[in-house]
């Protein structure tokens, strides 16, 4: 629990800062990763979800950069699975890879997939990704469907200049496919120059879909979940929104990050970080040291981003070197 009274269970971890899309609004093109041995390994993240599940984490998601390009990933999947006291493990990808690797990880024993897909466009795919492969995502996507994922979620970054063409065609490609659709407002965390009139926000991209998709009513919410959800009064489907920038989710959060190189961040914007992989390295590894670390970074936690704040400071670290 933090000092503002939010108990955090649920623990993002990004197992690789590569990626091979190079999205606009992640990451710059030039970028320099990471080298194998600044990673955590499987044992290593394994360790510390053995301790944060003794502190209360529950739920665990999987990114990146791009998680399906660390080799077998299957083998972490089933690692965290078996570690008592986690219900829930998922994965968020832009499913260039998905094809391939969707049976295996469904059999490790993941079950809540999110894929990344902005735009069903092949241009303007490229345009954002600097990257061909839309069709790539899309067998992905159908992979995933045959392999047992059920629900999967499709997350969409909601650019002006991009969405207003994009929305539609998401919607009804997602109502047809019975995918649940979430789109996320332009948020100031990645490598190019934001500005808050490039956010196509949250209360635009409703009216569209009503209009021109079918209409929406508000759907049972999660209190802790960062998206408000509407499902088409006709029952065909669901949308969500997170609207980070117009509406945020501070005050029911819930997330903590390790980045890819062992670093503990209490927000996704947040200035300072805990080294942990430091932690892990020191052997024998002490539990009670990284219990600690954990507990101290939550009740430093601020009470809000301050996105909108004139006092904002964009965080060194790019979105790639977060984690999703």
């Amino acid at each position: 629990m933090d000092s503002f009274g939010r108990v955090h269970n649920n623990l993002r971890i990004s197992v690789t800062d590569r990626c091979n899309l190079r999205c606009t609004y992640c990451m710059p093109e030039d970028v320099t990763f990471l080298d194998r041995g600044e990673l955590l390994t499987f044992e290593e993240i394994a360790s510390f979800v053995r301790v944060a599940a003794n502190l209360g984490v529950n739920k665990i998601r999987l990114t990146g950069g791009e998680p399906l390009m660390r080799r077998d990933l299957h083998k972490l999947v089933r690692m965290i699975v078996s570690v008592s006291g986690i219900t829930d493990i998922g994965l968020t990808t832009n499913g260039i890879l998905l094809a391939e690797q969707a049976a295996q990880l469904f059999d490790a024993g993941l079950r809540r997939l999110n894929v990344s897909l902005d735009t069903l466009d092949p241009d303007r795919f490229r345009a954002l990704a600097r990257r061909g492969g839309v069709e790539k995502v899309l067998a992905g996507l159908n992979a995933a469907k045959r392999a047992g994922f059920d629900p999967i979620k499709i997350n969409a970054v909601a650019i002006r200049g991009f969405a207003e063409h994009d929305v539609v065609p998401l919607a009804q490609y997602c109502k047809d496919n019975s995918f649940e659709l979430r789109f996320i407002e332009y948020m100031p965390i990645g490598a190019d120059s934001w500005e808050r009139e490039k956010v196509f926000f949250a209360a635009e991209i409703l009216e569209l879909i009503g209009n021109e998709v079918g209409p929406l009513v508000p759907a049972p919410a999660d209190p802790s979940a960062p998206a408000l959800d509407y499902a088409y009064r006709d029952g065909s489907g669901t949308v969500g929104v997170i609207a980070s920038v117009s509406r945020p989710f501070c005050r029911s959060c819930n997330r903590i990050r390790l980045t890819a190189d062992g670093k503990l961040r209490n927000c996704l914007f947040a200035l300072d970080e805990t080294d942990v992989k430091g932690l892990l390295r020191s052997l024998p590894i002490n539990d009670e040291t990284i219990r600690n670390a954990l507990r101290q970074s939550v009740w430093a936690k601020w009470e809000g981003h301050e996105i909108n704040a004139a006092t904002f400071v964009k965080p060194d670290r790019t979105m790639h070197a977060i984690g999703g």
